[in-house]
């Protein structure tokens, strides 16, 4: 079993209040989620205007596609004109009983 693991921290510029941060990152989530087998959550910074952390988790058996499908979901979301990308993390792990 391979578990990849994203960090992807977002910049938002131009954001007043929070409650619009939040319905920015509410939609790319649901997007992450709807479009790519991840599962995709805010994971930091819930109460700053100009930043979110979004983490990413998939599952598999093969990790070239593990590492594919991370490529594609970050160039999915930096194609997103709504925020820039900023530092992103990647980890892959492998359990082998």
């Amino acid at each position: 079993m391979i578990v990849g693991l994203l960090k992807i921290h977002i910049h938002l510029h131009g954001i007043e209040s929070l409650k619009q941060k939040r319905g920015i990152v509410k939609s790319l989530v649901g997007r992450l989620k709807s479009r790519f087998n991840f599962s995709v959550a805010e994971v930091e910074a819930q109460d700053s205007k100009q930043l979110a952390v979004i983490g990413c988790a998939v599952v598999g058996n093969d990790t070239p596609f593990i590492h594919q499908q991370m490529d594609t979901l970050i160039n999915f979301a930096q194609a997103d004109g709504r925020f820039y990308l900023g530092q992103v993390e990647r980890e892959i792990f492998s359990h082998n009983p």
